[in-house]
């Protein structure tokens, strides 16, 4: 059965040992960081191999945001700049947002990767920490809403699917949750603002909790809170696939299993967890357990959505996109 994981692999190459674990494991999808990305070529024979030692069309994953965070980089693919920076320079930016989203697609789709882990839906402030700020789109929810709605647009016409983060919002954290756990004091209604874009984007078909606590309304790491998990899908409106951040950022405490055991038991449907060796990828997959009926179920709708690339001439729209932007379009 279809484990509740969505675990990374090893390298460039997948090897007929490793191929033989994750057929043996079967989570229900892969994400690849910049230690798997080596040239195109490669790259396609990678995502092809891991899908044929599934035995089936596994959904594989990518933060492909641009500015630092971006596996796939120069130079066999564009180097964007950050979110944040490149809306800032834009004429237009909701049509500056889709094109490159529409790019972006097109170079994920040629190698075989299908998942992309944008719109980044937090709401900027002056106290977002750094690790975070310039991956935002912006500082007004409606802006950040519109541009979240374009960039997600972008990739489905690309034939890729959209990962909404970091649910219920991670604007407010002043820690980096790689290594420390943020925890956010602000009032109820303040917090309004920062559930705003996700629910304006709630009909998307994938979404990444944040690790933070949210004080008004629980006291543990959202990805690890019922009580968070219940606001994403009541408050907010999700109903889409709900999978955890990568469970193994710092913020969280315990060993993996137990991290992975407190996100499935809070609600989400799938644990990520896009490190460790192979002895913690196990312990990961035997803690999230078979994919449940409702997992399944939103796991279905959401791979629906994958479908073919739509036409386009993709030379006219960096033409495009490079009338839009005052000063480089690349980092």
């Amino acid at each position: 059965m279809t484990q509740a994981a969505i675990l990374g692999c090893e390298g460039v190459d997948l090897s007929p040992d490793e191929a033989a674990f994750l057929a043996g494991i079967d989570p229900f999808g892969i994400i690849l960081f910049a230690r798997n990305i080596s040239t195109p070529d490669r790259l396609r024979r990678l995502t092809g191999d891991l899908r044929d030692a599934l035995g089936r069309d596994v959904p594989i994953l990518v933060d492909q945001e641009g500015g630092r965070v971006q596996r796939l980089a120069a130079p066999h693919w564009r180097a964007w700049q950050p979110p944040l920076d490149h809306v800032a320079k834009s004429s237009d930016p909701e049509r500056a947002i889709w094109i490159r989203a529409r790019l972006i697609a097109a170079e994920l789709h040629e190698v075989g990767i299908d998942v992309n882990c944008i719109p980044t839906a937090d709401v900027a402030r002056e106290e977002t920490h750094p690790f975070l700020r310039n991956r935002c789109y912006g500082t007004d929810p409606d802006r950040v809403a519109a541009l979240g709605r374009a960039t997600a647009q972008g990739l489905l016409a690309g034939g890729i699917l959209p990962v909404m983060k970091h649910m219920p919002g991670h604007g407010r954290g002043r820690a980096d949750s790689h290594y420390d756990l943020p925890v956010i004091d602000a009032p109820a209604e303040a917090l309004e603002e920062d559930f705003a874009p996700f629910r304006a984007l709630a009909d998307l078909p994938m979404g990444m909790t944040a690790h933070i606590v949210v004080s008004a309304f629980g006291k543990h790491p959202a990805t690890q809170d019922p009580a968070l998990i219940t606001l994403i899908r009541e408050r907010i409106g999700f109903d889409g696939l709900l999978m955890s951040d990568d469970l193994s950022m710092e913020a969280l405490g315990g060993t993996l299993a137990e991290r992975t055991a407190a996100a499935i038991g809070a609600g989400c449907d799938i644990a990520l967890a896009g490190h460790g060796d192979r002895s913690e990828k196990e312990a990961c997959a035997a803690a999230a357990g078979p994919m449940t009926a409702e997992a399944t179920r939103r796991a279905e709708a959401a791979l629906s959505k994958r479908t073919p690339p739509e036409p386009a001439d993709l030379d006219a729209l960096e033409a495009e996109l490079a009338a839009l932007m005052d000063g480089p379009v690349y980092a």
